[in-house]
């Protein structure tokens, strides 16, 4: 039933659906590759735990100093160490940490399997790379520990949040005619 054409695809969903509107389907197999989803079917609020590790991670960032605009404009500006301590440090922990998984077969919270695939290279993840870093210099955040920021005060990070949400409706929105 998947296409090519969009168009195609909506005519055939609504042929199949009787409805003209995007079925979950169609919205799915366009714009995502979710290749490590869960297919446990866990009530809403199993999710709590990860809330829980989100805020710890807040206030880890917001105590570490990692989300200070001053700490970012020192990095960028070559300035002190610190930023990329962490970043340093956080790459080799994510180096040692994916190659126990793969060594010990480690699963997820949930009992599933861990998998992970070749990426392939390609030239918009050298633009996406300079617009990302571009973006995190200018505004002084990185989109992980935007709510932290919030949350820490810095309300003018708002902005940044909205940017960087109707900066991802632009991509999903001419994503066909970006370099891929």
């Amino acid at each position: 039933m998947k296409t090519t054409d969009n168009k195609q695809l909506n005519v055939d969903a609504a042929n199949v659906t009787g409805a003209a509107s995007n079925t979950d389907f169609e919205v799915r197999s366009d714009n995502a590759m979710c290749v490590n989803q869960s297919e446990l079917d866990k009530p809403i609020t199993s999710n709590i735990k990860y809330l829980v590790y989100g805020v710890l991670f807040g206030i880890i960032a917001v105590k570490s100093e990692i989300i200070s605009w001053f700490r970012i404009q020192e990095m960028f500006r070559f300035e002190s160490f610190h930023m990329y301590g962490v970043i340093g440090s956080a790459v080799v922990v994510g180096m040692i940490s994916v190659a126990l998984i793969k060594k010990f077969k480690v699963k997820s919270i949930e009992g599933e399997p861990i998998t992970f695939s070749k990426k392939t290279f390609n030239k918009g993840q050298i633009f996406g790379g300079l617009t990302f870093g571009l973006g995190w210099a200018i505004t002084g955040a990185c989109p992980g520990p935007l709510y932290a920021q919030i949350g820490a005060g810095a309300t003018v990070i708002v902005v940044t949040l909205l940017s960087a949400i109707v900066g991802t409706w632009v991509y999903g929105r001419f994503r066909e005619k970006l370099p891929h």
